[in-house]
């Protein structure tokens, strides 16, 4: 097992290994001696597979009741987000109880968004269960659900109290899922870590192991500790998101997140080559290594469809958007781009 601490607002460590859903119960009751209940969220899917074995666990030492949503992007919905805090309250959970979020991304970002609004913050434990949630969502303490106008529009900030990282868990992902983790890990590398980089043309079985996991929770550590709020530094993390919350979008949310991310990232190397800011040597080593992992890069939207919708991104500040630009492997820098100007960054 690895652990991993962050320093953030709240001290936590994130735990990385194999079967560390056994004795799950013990270990939290041991953090959290005055908890008496547990409002275990997850998705249909996620608790079908682990969601006895998990609430067994629990049970040994909490009072337990669960909110099962159906799984995909469409359930971190304002509707889910009240019907959990409902839910909550009419098992009145108190301050010192726990809610605990077994699933991917969409249940860790609703999941910690009713905990930091419950009660004005109660404590949250993530239990990833996705290879993308393991290495992004489930670290830093970014809460939040989707509006009809965007994603992720409404949320707050609230670190969790632990992650507990089964890495068992990634045995029964889709190739599609795992696919998608390897997206973020792919961008973790691109930012910052260029041996990381290289060592992932090794393939999935090297991304989904706990010394990548752990190395990418590393990097994602460092960039949270340095700027918890979001405010600067923190943003280097959204490289190729702002294009793939555009694609997510437009595509009804059929395209997923590490796919969109994949193709995003791919649309900002061609742009940052095409203005001379990354060699065209880099820029074919980025796009050989999204190849390697099975990515399409072909994108389904013309630039100025993907713009539209990038003009409501909550990254957007007054007529400036800000993009995250690599200009070489292991290093990425922000900048300001003006809207009329957002095109020549993504080339196709």
């Amino acid at each position: 097992m690895k652990t991993v601490h962050v320093e953030a607002s709240k001290a936590y460590d994130i735990l990385i290994g194999k079967g560390l859903y056994e004795g799950l119960g013990g270990r939290i009751k041991e953090q959290f001696p005055k908890a008496k209940k547990i409002l275990l969220l997850s998705d249909e899917t996620v608790y079908g597979l682990y969601g006895e074995r998990v609430s067994g666990e629990l049970s040994a030492h909490f009072s337990v009741c669960t909110f099962v949503v159906p799984a995909g992007e469409e359930s971190k919905s304002v509707e889910n987000y009240i019907a959990l805090l409902e839910t909550m309250a009419k098992d009145r959970l108190t301050r010192s109880d726990l809610l605990v979020a077994l699933g991917g991304g969409v249940v860790g970002d609703l999941g910690g968004f009713a905990a930091a609004s419950y009660l004005r913050g109660i404590e949250f434990v993530q239990l990833p269960t996705t290879l993308l949630a393991a290495v992004d969502s489930s670290v830093g303490g970014k809460t939040a659900v989707n509006l009809s106008a965007g994603k992720n529009l409404a949320g707050a900030f609230h670190q969790p109290s632990l992650v507990v990282l089964d890495t068992d868990c990634f045995e029964t992902l889709s190739e599609q899922v795992l696919r998608d983790g390897c997206a973020e890990i792919i961008k973790y590398g691109i930012l910052s870590d260029r041996a990381l980089f290289e060592a992932l043309f090794a393939g999935k079985d090297y991304a989904k192991s706990e010394e990548c996991v752990a190395r990418c929770v590393q990097i994602k550590r460092d960039y949270v500790q340095a700027d918890e709020f979001d405010k600067g530094l923190r943003q280097c993390l959204n490289l190729g998101h702002t294009a793939a919350h555009a694609i997510e979008k437009l595509s009804n949310y059929s395209i997923s997140h590490g796919y969109a991310v994949a193709i995003g990232t791919a649309l900002i190397a061609r742009g940052a080559t095409e203005k001379g800011l990354l060699s065209a040597e880099q820029c074919a080593s980025i796009l050989k290594l999204l190849q390697v992992f099975g990515f399409d890069l072909h994108c389904p939207y013309t630039v100025e469809e993907m713009i539209d919708v990038m003009l409501s991104d909550k990254k957007r500040a007054g007529d400036q958007v800000m993009l995250v630009i690599p200009f070489e492997i292991g290093r990425c820098e922000l900048v300001k781009v003006p809207v009329e100007a957002l095109g020549g960054y993504f080339k196709m």
